[in-house]
């Protein structure tokens, strides 16, 4: 009788010698130790075929690995409707004209126009507006009172110094601010305005660009931003741009001076060319389209409270860097301020109330004469430059809640975009909109939304 440990033995050289014949069998066995002072070659992991093999069975195994791949089902086996990519668009809407946007349009939803260079595609959106138009099938959005309310200031301004024309809007967190603010550039846009928008303030102070210090204006200029907004701004007004010219002589660093008479668009690309020269080169361009008449200018910039805030840069000691020692939030403070403006047109700003990085600063809030959500007196300090920079700044207030016609405008593009899985119905929508509160952001993120997942 064999031992049990030599019938072991057998048995494991029987299945190796097998598992060395047969393709299909896999084996694993532990790696002997090296020997000191040997260099071991480590193997490359996968399978590789051999290399006697016959470039006509390497083409077989491809074919092989290819047909085992998942493939998407014909049309034909799908006849669910969730799986209808090629029905027509059931979301119908009449586009964004300013020629429509009176009181009879009030709680209706229109679809802004789809071209390469409206201005939202070009300066980019704010965050929570950016998934909503990713989730929808067209970007839209619902007129409302307030939406007529602004663009009658912008009408008015049309003809007026910006000084008279600086607007924020207010209001508590998810009310639509940013939404409101996208229909004014859009029809400014639209209206043949020069605009310029800001979508993020908060990537101005928020220490994401380079900066360095410049010793001719004493502040930190941030060219590579300054060189982006030169080049979105350039490509959404390039039709009106191209009629502009330089009215004085622009004197640029290390380079012979722009004379009277330059096409604007020259003066731009100076700072498309030269990153350097572009926080320089914006600063002369939106002086220069201030002093004109022939078009106004809307300038628009969201997460407003942001360029009163303490920035997160750091000079060579570390110390912070007041946001009006940085170069683009100094640009727009002027503006905003009234210290330069345009010969016509508006700067519009809206406030982000959610966003507690950056929060409502003191000396905004009381230039806003909005209510006080922290202790305050006579004896908090507040800082002598962010008051003159808040001095003069007229509060446009958008409503808390939507009204049941503009939510009801609301759950009908949401619904028709299959955003609701069940069926809709009255109860569904006053359901939804009681729990937000007629919250505008709430309703459809809270409400609506939120139902997909349940």
């Amino acid at each position: 009788m064999l031992t049990l440990s030599v019938r072991c033995q057998r048995v494991s050289c029987q299945l190796l010698a097998s598992s060395s014949t047969s393709p299909l069998a896999q084996t694993r066995s532990y790696a002997t130790q090296p020997k000191k002072g040997q260099i071991v070659k480590q193997a490359s992991q996968g399978f590789k075929g051999k290399k006697n093999t016959p470039s006509g069975q390497m083409e077989h195994a491809k074919k092989d690995k290819k047909m085992m791949a998942f493939q998407p089902l014909p049309a034909s086996q799908l006849p669910h409707p969730l799986f209808e990519s090629d029905c027509p668009d059931t979301l119908a809407l009449q586009s964004f004209h300013p020629e429509m946007l009176t009181r009879v349009v009030e709680s209706q939803a229109l679809k802004f126009p789809h071209n390469e260079n409206d201005p939202f595609r070009i300066f980019g959106l704010p965050r929570n507006i950016l998934v909503e138009f990713r989730l929808l099938s067209k970007p839209c959005s619902v007129i409302r009172s307030v939406t007529i309310d602004a663009i009658s200031k912008l009408d008015a301004a049309s003809d007026k110094n910006s000084k008279e024309s600086r607007v924020v809007l207010t209001g508590p967190q998810g009310c639509g601010k940013s939404y409101l603010l996208l229909q004014a550039l859009q029809y400014c846009n639209a209206r043949d305005w020069l605009v310029l928008y800001i979508p993020r303030a908060t990537n101005l102070v928020n220490s994401t660009t380079a900066y360095t210090y410049d010793m001719r204006t004493r502040t930190y200029s941030q060219p590579i931003f300054a060189y982006q907004t030169l080049q979105r701004f350039l490509k959404v007004n390039a039709p009106r741009l191209e009629q502009l010219r330089t009215q004085t002589e622009i004197e640029i660093e290390r380079r012979p001076p722009v004379p009277p008479g330059t096409p604007l668009v020259e003066l731009i690309n100076i700072g498309l060319k030269d990153q350097g020269h572009a926080p320089t080169v914006l600063g002369a361009v939106l002086e220069e389209i201030g002093k004109q008449t022939i078009f106004p200018v809307l300038l628009a910039v969201d997460d407003f409270q942001a360029l009163y805030c303490k920035s997160h840069y750091r000079d060579q000691h570390f110390s912070a860097i007041k946001s009006y020692h940085l170069s683009m939030p100094r640009l727009l403070l002027e503006y905003a301020s009234g210290q330069k403006s345009f010969a016509r047109g508006a700067v519009f700003g809206a406030l982000s109330m959610s966003n507690t990085t950056f929060p409502l600063p003191l000396e905004l809030r009381e230039a806003l004469s909005l209510e006080h959500d922290r202790p305050y007196g006579s004896y908090v300090k507040r800082q002598p430059e962010l008051v003159e920079y808040a001095h003069g700044l007229e509060r446009l207030a958008v409503p808390a809640s939507l009204s049941v016609p503009e939510a009801a405008s609301v759950f009908e593009v949401w619904m028709k975009d299959r955003a609701v899985p069940s069926k809709p119905n009255d109860e569904l929508f006053l359901a939804k909109y009681s729990e937000a509160s007629g919250n505008a952001r709430a309703f459809v993120w809270k409400g609506l939304l939120s139902s997909m997942s349940a």
